[in-house]
């Protein structure tokens, strides 16, 4: 059975975690002084007095990589999010190292650039071994071995997507074995997985041992039955999980209290909502829109004057959109197309070779010029550097009615840029498509994911292919 092969396996990656971070250690004093020196000089401490540090460092990186879940399975989770963890034991350790060493015993004469070159060693070491474990099982996996069997209990949308999931990435391993369903006649199949029978028929399945996980895919009607399946299936000691049947309602992380021993679930967790988390990225957006007014001040003086040469009208238009809680704003723009009235204004998007665009407004629109006066827009606090892009109420008010979850991206401040718009969401393209990734964004939120999407901009977002 898998999950007793998941122990010597787990056992196996210790013992190579181990050995790892003992070479590393002594590989790093080496290099040290036999590769960047000529050898160990006078003062230098011998290897044996490093050799009396494994004892130490050895069972508490283990402690470390273990706390660090770098022995979580793996199966399902993406490789950077493991070389992330080794990353974090790894820092860990080597602050612990350091605290011990030259703070509380006070042993400064181990040398720092060692401790240094470990650091680096182990996390490449150990990061290349996973990434060959890795793919060596996932080879074996897509072979017929090492597969996990499963049994979903429920037929529902949750039990399709997760077949989905599944025969897309045969590299998991995991193998449905079918359905157990109150309602679906036996027989019926989904891509291939057929549903065995109905609920009943788990107390006779289970006793086999023929399986490594239960999944439970109950439909919303079915809930009644989810207590006496769990029941079930914890006596059969079986590895069960349970895949809720409203995803579309609650994200893939959702925010859990614990209401004095009362589980509660957030249908929604916006990271910004939280007091230190608005301050810090407020900071960025009044330094950046700041720094990013002197940088482009030329660019902007020049796009003026072309804007007032090119046709009658102000260099600035302003348009309103709806931000941060549904409240409108006047967003800033240079002027890109020909003077309009109110109506015609609200008709509707810039198509292909629209007759309303001016020569210098196609320019400013294809290289996003013409959006560098929303950096006002940030200093005053109107909206953020990095967000979902704002609407216009007209168009607020359709799409609330007609796109599941879009009133969400009102919780956070509209964007000058957004992750849907370096992913080449922008202008003329799926709204649908833009609010998962904007949904994506707000319930992610990092400093870090900011700055990568402001990075990515400069390397793809200035130059816009769906701007008419």
């Amino acid at each position: 059975m898998i999950k007793d092969n998941q122990k010597v396996f787990n056992r196996l990656l210790v013992i190579m975690d181990a050995l790892i971070t003992a070479i590393s250690f002594v590989l790093a004093y080496y290099i040290k002084f036999y590769i960047l020196n000529d050898g160990p000089g006078i003062g230098v401490l011998p290897v044996q007095e490093y050799y009396k540090l494994l004892p130490f460092i050895v069972p508490g990186y283990m402690f470390l990589y273990y706390r660090c879940s770098v022995y979580s399975p793996k199966r399902t989770v993406r490789r950077r999010h493991e070389i992330y963890s080794i990353l974090q034991a790894n820092t860990i350790g080597l602050a612990a190292l350091i605290i011990i060493l030259y703070m509380i015993i006070r042993e400064i004469n181990f040398s720092r650039s060692v401790m240094a070159i470990f650091y680096v060693l182990n996390v490449f070491l150990t990061s290349v071994s996973r990434i060959i474990m890795r793919k060596a099982l996932r080879t074996l996996r897509k072979r017929g071995y090492n597969l996990k069997h499963i049994l979903l209990v429920g037929y529902s949308r949750a039990a399709e997507e997760y077949i989905d999931r599944i025969l897309s990435n045969p590299q998991w391993g995991y193998v449905v074995c079918g359905i157990l369903d109150e309602h679906i006649p036996g027989g019926t199949t989904y891509k291939g997985v057929k549903v065995l029978g109905t609920l009943g028929n788990l107390e006779y399945i289970l006793p086999e041992n023929k399986l490594d996980e239960i999944a439970i895919t109950l439909s919303l009607k079915d809930y009644d039955y989810l207590e006496g399946v769990v029941d079930i299936c914890e006596k059969s000691g079986v590895h069960t999980k349970f895949i809720p049947d409203y995803s579309s309602l609650i994200p893939s992380r959702p925010y859990t209290e614990d209401l004095m021993g009362l589980p509660v679930i957030n249908i929604r967790y916006v990271p910004l909502t939280n007091t230190g988390n608005m301050m810090i990225k407020r900071a960025m957006d009044i330094v950046g829109s700041l720094f990013g007014i002197i940088i482009t001040s030329p660019i902007m003086l020049l796009s003026a004057i072309l804007v007032k040469c090119s046709s009658p009208g102000p260099v600035i238009f302003k348009q309103e959109r709806v931000g941060l809680h549904n409240k409108s704003f006047y967003m800033y723009k240079f002027r890109s197309m020909a003077m309009q009235t109110a109506a015609e204004e609200k008709k509707g998007w810039t198509v292909r070779n629209d007759p309303r665009v001016t020569g210098i407004g196609k320019i400013l629109r294809r290289t996003s010029i013409d959006e560098l006066p929303q950096l006002f827009n940030i200093l005053k606090g109107d909206m953020s550097l990095v967000g979902p892009r704002p609407e216009r109420p007209q168009f607020v008010e359709k799409f609330k009615e007609e796109i599941p979850r879009y009133m969400v991206k009102h919780q956070v401040r509209p964007g000058l840029t957004g992750w849907a718009q370096v992913n080449g969401l922008r202008g003329d393209s799926s709204i649908k498509k833009r609010i998962e990734y904007d949904i994506y964004y707000i319930e992610n939120w990092t400093l870090g994911f900011d700055i990568k999407i402001i990075l990515m901009t400069f390397f793809t977002g200035f130059i816009n292919k769906n701007a008419y």
